[in-house]
């Protein structure tokens, strides 16, 4: 293949730009002739994405905490448009210039303060990477148990349980099982991610809705829980329920919307990107959040209670034939999540931290490591917990993110970057000594009105309803704060005009 970026970029700025210390081949801005991503190719990354045994017990959190059915999937929905907008606006950048999300962040961070973003972006995708490998993995372990009884007698890992969950020995090499397959299939590059996407798409909506007529077949309908009012006394109760739920929504794609440049630099124009994320995005994730609650609407009926995890559900059936084509379709849900959601990221920061040294192979290899040290297993054993400190709690940080690069970019820069000077350290984008104060700033000021607030649900200190008020908006006041900090800061800041875009528009 010629050099990714000698069609964008008359030959000698590209001859700079590839011996800048900041540059590698993951790192190179894509050209448009190298771009093989349509809409529907953006479509099935989404459809690959949003099928996942999270997505199915997303409502399940809303639902316990008092919801019914429909107030649950609407606040679903309703977070994944919120999220989509941020989504398709730093996407913007990524299909223009052909850059990574930590490439980007250059422009508004600085070329050393990227890392800032990049990284925090990065250690949650870790956490997320770490979360999706434990659940294939002991998908992999329900399955081998239908052969093998005797492998549920395994001895106790001490040093990974804990009293919300007991790790077996069978489980966890189960565990490193489907982490090799994650780590495998990265190994191979973007390509072999999107064969994997779009072979699995089709596969898991079938799977959908396969599980809703059996459960409607099964149930005589769909049980009692689409018939349940909710449990709200007032609508204020209602109010506090939904406002931390629907940050918690926003929270769980917030990492998506930063990185999301890493996808769409593939795309093949800024029609593909949006119309690709629009409808893969905002048609799933409600579709099988709904699955996911009529199913166990029905458990209700088929088995006396209410069975959320679809794991323990599979794991049910009578037939065993069927029982295995279902568990494999549910690792493959879980793989294509982890491949595109939670490996991509945290391989591209880590090779953009230290270019020369760190492949985009090896920055996939740190993830998985971190991922298994993170103890994934303890960060789903208490649902409340999941939603409530783990999505809420990383959104306080990532909101902020994108406030920033929002600002940056239309309303500061006006879509328009020196291509060659995000791989330049002592460009504009340098700033002080690589770094850029004024966004670091208001970032430090988004991030800390959450800060009491995060520490109140971890039971650090004392609740306040202040706090506690302050922090069920986490994602929307870290955003519009950092948003409205950095303009100010950036006032009377004028963007040096680019030698040549090199790019279309």
């Amino acid at each position: 293949m010629s050099d990714p970026i000698q069609s964008d970029l008359p030959a000698d700025m590209a001859a700079t730009v590839r011996s800048s210390p900041l540059y590698n081949e993951d790192l190179a801005p894509i050209s448009s002739a190298h771009r093989r991503w349509g809409t529907k190719d953006i479509a099935h990354l989404w459809v690959g994405m949003s099928v996942c045994i999270p997505t199915y017990m997303l409502a399940s959190g809303l639902i316990q905490q008092g919801m019914n059915w429909w107030q649950a999937i609407l606040t679903v929905a309703l977070g994944n448009l919120i999220v989509l907008v941020p989504m398709v606006l730093n996407g913007h950048a990524g299909t223009k210039y052909g850059i990574t999300f930590p490439v980007f962040a250059r422009a508004s961070f600085g070329t050393a303060g990227t890392h800032v973003a990049s990284v925090l972006r990065g250690i949650v995708a870790c956490g997320w990477f770490g979360i999706q490998t434990w659940i294939g993995g002991f998908a992999i372990y329900k399955l081998l148990l239908l052969q093998w009884p005797a492998l549920a007698d395994s001895a106790v890992l001490s040093l990974l349980s804990s009293d919300h969950i007991q790790v077996n020995v069978a489980q966890f090499l189960c565990f490193l099982f489907f982490w090799l397959i994650n780590v495998g299939i990265f190994w191979r590059g973007m390509e072999c991610i999107r064969v994997v996407e779009n072979w699995g798409a089709p596969l898991l909506i079938g799977l959908g809705l396969a599980l809703l007529l059996w459960a409607y077949v099964k149930a005589d309908g769909f049980g009692p829980m689409l018939s349940q009012p909710d449990r709200f006394e007032t609508a204020g109760d209602f109010w506090r329920i939904f406002f931390p739920g629907l940050t918690a929504m926003v929270g769980f794609w917030a990492t998506l919307s930063l990185n999301i440049p890493d996808f769409t630099r593939e795309a093949k124009s800024q029609k593909a990107q949006l119309w690709g994320q629009f409808l893969g995005l905002n048609t799933t994730m409600p579709f099988y959040a709904f699955v996911g609650v009529a199913v166990t609407s029905a458990t209700v009926v088929i088995f006396g209670e209410a069975i959320w995890d679809p794991v323990e559900l599979l794991s049910r059936f009578d037939s065993v034939g069927l029982m295995i084509v279902s568990m494999f379709a549910l690792t493959l849900a879980t793989l294509t999540t982890n491949l595109a959601a939670n490996t991509v990221a945290p391989a591209t920061a880590f090779s953009n931290f230290l270019p020369r040294a760190i492949s985009l192979r090896a920055g996939g290899i740190l993830t998985g490591i971190i991922g298994i040290l993170m103890m994934p297993w303890k960060l789903v054993a208490d649902p409340s917990g999941y939603i409530f400190t783990w999505l809420i709690g990383y959104s306080a940080l990532l909101g902020p993110i994108g406030g920033i690069l929002v600002c940056d970019y239309f309303v500061i820069r006006r879509r328009t970057l020196d291509l060659a000077a995000l791989y330049d350290p002592k460009g504009v984008y340098a700033y002080t000594g690589g770094y850029n104060l004024r966004a670091l700033a208001a970032l430090l000021l988004a991030v800390a009105p959450n800060v009491p607030g995060f520490l109140m649900q971890i039971g650090w200190v004392s609740r306040h309803p202040l706090w506690a008020g302050i922090y069920h908006y986490a994602w929307f006041i870290g955003f519009l704060i950092a948003f409205g900090v950095y303009y100010v800061l950036m006032a009377g800041y004028r963007p040096p005009s680019p030698v040549r875009e090199g790019v279309r528009t």
